[in-house]
């Protein structure tokens, strides 16, 4: 167990690069010596039965001549011809009684075959009729094929036996020149793929370098490597897509837990700032009453309605600090078509509801007011032409006016018109709840910002070609300078705290306007009305025709803009 525990140690102490050269010239190599062996055994066989295929002819040959003695009793053989000494077959020959008459042939250094010394006449019948070889051992140990045929000498009508048998140095020969110039070949091919090998894996793996240096750099800290090369079709490629991905997830892990980390800093901060002068309100009239300075029913009264506005104010910044607590949080919202016409509505009829005495219009800027009929007993007044609006707060100059002084305020007028709607309706995406509270927001900046006795007026507009619907809460008031209007919108920031603290702001309903539209992926800007002022316009995306509900398509009925001149 502890050597394979070692063995795969030290395999994993190769680098890639290194094993894959080390497989792939191991696998030709392993290949190459298959080859070779599974090769050679056929090649020799095939040159065996080549050198057998050629007996037969041999043996029915007249390879020797016979001469009968001179008692008729026997005979002697010779080689028919001289030249066969130096061939590669030998020969021997038998008589009728089995008796060694004559041996020879072969070259004069060739390994001699060990011809048997008897061999009868039935055993040459019987062998001559075999379809295999006979195999012969050489006098050194080599080995011969030879075959076997009983013949009659035509002159002398003698019966003999004839053995010619072919060696296997020749086959054997080739083998060994095969098995040299296959070796040679094969370690040159291993050579040269082993080379090959290294230099396209060294290639190959440049785009893994590359990776590695990445990772490396990764390490190190710097999170904004990114890898170029994502061709989707190679392994390399979906990985570095892979690698990418994964750092993107991570930076936005580690932004989100940055963000997560500030906001709850900056909301411990916010808190800790703002509800620290009224709590050191409620703690000083405490601390008087137990001293006993506050004295008599009117003192106590008066400090407890104190103690309660202050316990108020707290309660509104804490509701206020959760709000934008969650908008940080970025919770998923319910996006659904929304018409901007019904909210401003709503909420020029609340405003209308707390101050009375302050005139306040709605503008439809996406109709227009049909011709009224004529008639004996009504006067004729021609409708007001439809303006457009631009996203950056402006409106008709009608509305742009302030109230002449000494002039009657004219009630605000919230009855139904038939009008014909025009082809974009300000019907947006966003999350009914948080568009109320952006239009209550600012009109309720509004109204703190402006005199008591100067209109307000909610226009409401649609822009097809920029993809936004819009509207816009113009005041008249004090206006905000232009070099502080892009810091309106943060957190806890006042141009005249001491006033602020009079009007009950904190100056979080700005920052909680700014939230709101940034997650509904709208925009708030600040312009100045014409004649003093300020016009504050949200812009939303319109919803698409298809998402648009069927009822909110429909003939609407928007708002009749007042006429102010008087």
């Amino acid at each position: 167990m502890g050597e394979t525990d070692a063995i795969t140690r030290w395999w994993r102490r190769i680098s890639l690069r290194a094993k894959v050269t080390g497989v792939t010239v191991g696998v030709l190599a392993l290949g190459l010596v298959v080859t070779g062996i599974g090769t050679m055994p056929i090649l020799r066989n095939l040159l065996i039965d080549n050198v057998e295929s050629q007996l037969p002819a041999l043996v029915t040959s007249d390879l020797a001549t016979i001469t009968p003695s001179t008692d008729g009793t026997g005979f002697s053989a010779a080689l028919k011809d001289e030249r066969l000494g130096l061939s590669e077959y030998f020969v021997a020959v038998y008589d009728a009684q089995g008796a060694l008459v004559f041996s020879g042939g072969g070259a004069p250094k060739a390994s001699k075959p060990e011809f048997p010394p008897t061999y009868t006449l039935a055993q040459a019948t019987l062998d001559a009729g075999r379809t295999d070889p006979i195999v012969l051992r050489g006098t050194d140990g080599s080995e011969f094929r030879a075959a076997v045929a009983v013949r009659e000498d035509p002159t002398s009508n003698i019966t003999f036996i004839q053995v010619v048998a072919l060696s296997l140095d020749e086959p054997d020969r080739i083998i060994a020149t095969f098995f040299g110039v296959f070796t040679t070949v094969a370690l040159v091919t291993i050579i040269i793929a082993a080379l090959a090998t290294r230099g396209l894996v060294t290639l190959t793996f440049r785009r893994l370098g590359r990776v590695e240096s990445t990772a490396m750099a990764i390490a190190a800290g710097d999170f904004s490597q990114r890898l170029t090369d994502l061709e989707p079709t190679t392994e390399v490629g979906r990985l570095n897509g892979a690698i990418n991905t994964m750092l993107d997830r991570l930076d936005a892990s580690i932004a989100q837990r940055d963000r997560s980390v500030q906001q709850m800093r900056r909301f411990v901060g916010d808190a800790s700032h703002e509800l620290r002068t009224p709590l050191v309100s409620v703690r000083g009239y405490a601390e008087l009453y137990r001293m006993g300075a506050i004295k008599g029913d009117e003192d106590t009264a008066r400090a407890m309605d104190r103690i309660e506005k202050e316990a108020l104010r707290m309660g509104v910044l804490v509701e206020d600090l959760l709000a934008l607590a969650r908008l940080d949080e970025q919770r998923e919202l319910t996006i659904e078509p929304l018409d901007l016409r019904p909210l401003a509505q709503d909420a020029a009829l609340d405003l209308r509801a707390a101050a009375p005495d302050r005139t306040v219009t709605v503008v439809d800027m996406t109709a227009e007011k049909p011709e009224p009929e004529p008639s004996a007993t009504a006067i004729t007044r021609p409708a007001p032409p439809t303006r457009t609006v631009s996203t950056r707060g402006r409106i008709p100059a009608i509305l742009r006016r302030r109230p002449r002084e000494g002039g009657t305020v004219p009630e605000i007028d919230f009855s139904e018109a038939i009008v014909a709607p025009v082809s974009t309706p300000p019907i947006v995406l966003g999350e009914e709840n948080k568009v109320r509270q952006v239009i209550a927001n600012l009109l309720g900046n509004a109204r703190r910002f402006s005199p008591g006795d100067s209109p307000i007026e909610v226009v409401v507009g649609a822009d097809r070609r920029r993809g936004v619907g819009w509207f816009s809460i113009v005041d008249h008031g004090e206006g905000v300078p232009e070099q502080i209007r892009d810091q309106i919108f943060q957190r806890f920031w006042r141009a005249d705290s001491s006033r602020t603290r009079d009007t009950g702001g904190a100056g979080l309903g700005l920052a909680i306007v700014a939230s709101i539209v940034r997650a509904l992926n709208g925009s708030v800007q600040v312009t100045e009305t014409e004649g003093g002022g300020a016009t504050f316009t949200v812009s939303l995306p319109l919803a698409p025709s298809r998402a648009t509900p069927e009822h909110l398509l429909q003939d609407t009925q928007p708002i009749e803009p007042l006429d102010l001149s008087h």
